[in-house]
């Protein structure tokens, strides 16, 4: 389960070092795409395999579906960690996700975010104001 918020840098050579709490869910293989949001989404080999193969049963007659598989199939990369637990962010998704130097990776139970520093404090603060209306239309959810 990933949960949690940490502040991290992006390296010259697109290098983004791993959290320690996560890197032995992620050694054995990871993907990461393009979100939601400006935001990439960064899965186990095993989640990836599984949301890949809902892509893949839904029907392309739609448009939608079309669209949104696209978006996160052919945007996907598999990551490898290196020894000092780092994977490099190709400069496509960097490019999509607006990411320069400073990150935030944020733990979302079955997937982590990465961040822009920058959109993530201003995603947050405007989730933050309408944090009680999100929470009542979710109520029967909860």
């Amino acid at each position: 389960m990933f949960i949690g918020e940490y502040s991290l840098t992006v390296d010259e050579k697109g290098r983004l070092s791993i959290p320690v709490k996560f890197r032995a869910s992620l050694s054995r293989g990871a993907v990461v795409t393009r979100g939601l949001d400006s935001a990439l989404f960064l899965y186990t080999a095993k989640e990836w395999q599984n949301l890949a193969g809902k892509l893949a049963n839904l029907p392309i007659s739609r448009s939608n579906t079309r669209a949104f598989s696209r978006l996160m199939l052919a945007g996907a990369m598999d990551l490898e960690m290196d020894k000092q637990g780092r994977v490099i962010l190709p400069d496509y998704l960097r490019n999509f996700a607006g990411i320069k130097k400073k990150v935030v990776i944020a733990g979302l139970y079955n997937r982590l975010e990465v961040w822009d520093q920058e959109r993530w404090e201003k995603y947050k603060k405007d989730t933050e104001k309408t944090s009680t209306n999100i929470a009542e239309a979710l109520e029967q959810i909860i």
